[in-house]
């Protein structure tokens, strides 16, 4: 399964909030795992496994940027570098340093550290949340389930040992493909309780209490994914979550980085890019399809967020590029190794 690749412009780094996570851990558990991934990634590119929900990726030199809506998931960098972009916070981290994300988010992604010889080497599991709620009905609420509901929906923090150890043990299963079905979910199980128990547990219990205002969040991103393309009044989106308007632009912006509107122009701006890449659609058509009504503002939008009007972008990209992109970006996207 190949991941969606998109170039993006470059945003200027005055206008960013750089967040740089240095290396705390020991290299031994990281060379294993490269190892391992090294053998069953032997091409550059994102591929699921035969583990459900559990995926690895290799990538032979610094990458363009990424846009992607990504899944929730947990994400650990095993060689080389990365760097992530939510609004305008840029999230920059390697080996030792793992990122869990807990609700859909658009984002621009991108390798800084890579090459033929010491290939970037990640592994990714989605988090399940009929997984992580049944976990926590057993488990109860771990401690810090008090820390505040305005809570960004994206983390990076050094990784623990009892975490790698797991992450470790997961991708030695694919040695032993008879012992997944019994073994795999009772380690995705330990993956899930560690991270309740680290510093990333908060984040994960804002979007499995059901009433909190982060699982509402999480509602209203899954919302605007499935209705990107339809006219977006915030009164109607606060009152399908359960909302006051108020509540839902200053919850959804702690999370998202970004408001529901803004939201709803990135994945719309993803879609369309897309369907011209891969469809072969004309700018007027693709801007129709995705929601907008006036092509001039479409192309507006689109110059704003990629650097360059639709056609000139898609043509750079054909150019450039020979990406995957035979699935929608807007529907369903695998995590980010």
């Amino acid at each position: 399964m190949r991941q969606l690749e998109y170039q993006v412009s470059w945003i200027p780094l005055q206008s960013l909030e750089i967040k740089v996570f240095p290396m705390k851990t020991s290299l031994g558990p990281y060379r294993e795992m490269a190892s391992i991934i090294a053998r069953f990634a032997n091409t550059d590119g994102e591929l699921e496994t035969a583990i459900d929900g559990f995926f690895i990726g290799r990538r032979s030199s610094p990458s363009q940027a990424l846009n992607t809506t990504q899944w929730p998931c947990f994400a650990l960098v095993v060689q080389g570098a990365k760097r992530l972009t939510l609004g305008t916070e840029v999230f920059e981290y390697g080996v030792g340093d793992c990122l869990v994300v807990s609700l859909d988010l658009p984002v621009a992604s991108l390798i800084t550290q890579a090459s033929m010889e010491v290939p970037h080497l990640g592994v990714a599991m989605a988090i399940n949340g009929e997984r992580l709620k049944h976990l926590i009905g057993r488990i109860g609420m771990p401690a810090g389930a008090g820390a505040a509901d305005a809570i960004r929906g994206i983390a990076v923090n050094p990784a623990a040992p009892e975490l790698l150890d797991a992450t470790l043990r997961m991708l030695k299963l694919l040695d032993r493909p008879g012992d997944i079905p019994a073994m795999a979910p009772l380690i995705e199980e330990e993956i899930l309780y560690r991270l309740l128990t680290s510093p990333y547990g908060p984040r994960l219990l804002r979007i499995a209490q059901a009433e909190s205002p982060g699982n509402r969040i999480f509602k209203a991103t899954a919302w605007l994914r499935q209705n990107f393309a339809s006219p977006l009044r915030v009164e109607d989106l606060a009152r399908h979550v359960g909302m006051s308007v108020s509540s839902l632009h200053h919850h959804f912006s702690a999370v998202t980085a970004m408001t529901p509107m803004q939201y709803q122009k990135k994945l719309r701006l993803y879609e369309a890019r897309r369907l011209m890449l891969v469809e072969r659609l004309d700018v007027g058509s693709t801007g129709y399809r995705v929601g907008y009504q006036s092509p001039s503002q479409f192309s507006r939008e689109y110059s704003r967020l990629f650097g360059r009007s639709p056609l000139r972008d898609v043509e750079s990209m054909r150019e450039s590029f020979v990406v995957d992109l035979s699935r929608r970006d807007v529907d369903s996207i695998a995590p980010q190794p």
